[in-house]
């Protein structure tokens, strides 16, 4: 069940989406991507609340664009829309507990980097971009 309006939700979504993520609707579309056992995968928890306007959807869309080295594969769920897919995707973000926003790297399947919401919410833009680029530079 959703909790907010289409209407509302679509230029949210559109931010990254126009910027080269994946949107997931389904659990199985999350499960087919995140089983991969190659290459590396940036999973987005995207969020109607505050912090993921101002700081995660811009760190992401900086940190991807300026980036020498970036992931294979681009994704992103939405919080509060597709619970189905979210909760999936969650499932394989474990031990962290459930945040949104929230940002995370599979690399072979295996997740590998996490910044859960108090990373992104309590803290600069810039170091956001730093530390998605840092983990792009190790991994990808």
């Amino acid at each position: 069940m959703a909790m907010y309006p289409e209407y509302m939700v679509a230029p949210i979504r559109e931010d990254l989406t126009s910027a080269g993520f994946e949107q997931l609707m389904t659990p199985e579309e999350v499960e087919k991507v995140l089983s991969e056992t190659e290459g590396t995968v940036l999973v987005a928890v995207n969020s109607v609340c505050g912090c993921a306007a101002s700081k995660a959807r811009p760190a992401l869309k900086m940190a991807v664009s300026s980036s020498d080295k970036r992931p294979d594969k681009l994704v992103t769920v939405f919080a509060g829309m597709e619970t189905e897919a979210v909760a999936k995707a969650r499932e394989h973000m474990l031990p962290y507990p459930p945040s949104s926003p929230s940002i995370a790297l599979f690399k072979n399947g295996e997740l590998v980097h996490m910044i859960e919401r108090f990373h992104i919410e309590g803290n600069e833009l810039v170091r956001i971009v730093d530390n998605l680029k840092g983990a792009f530079e190790d991994h990808c």
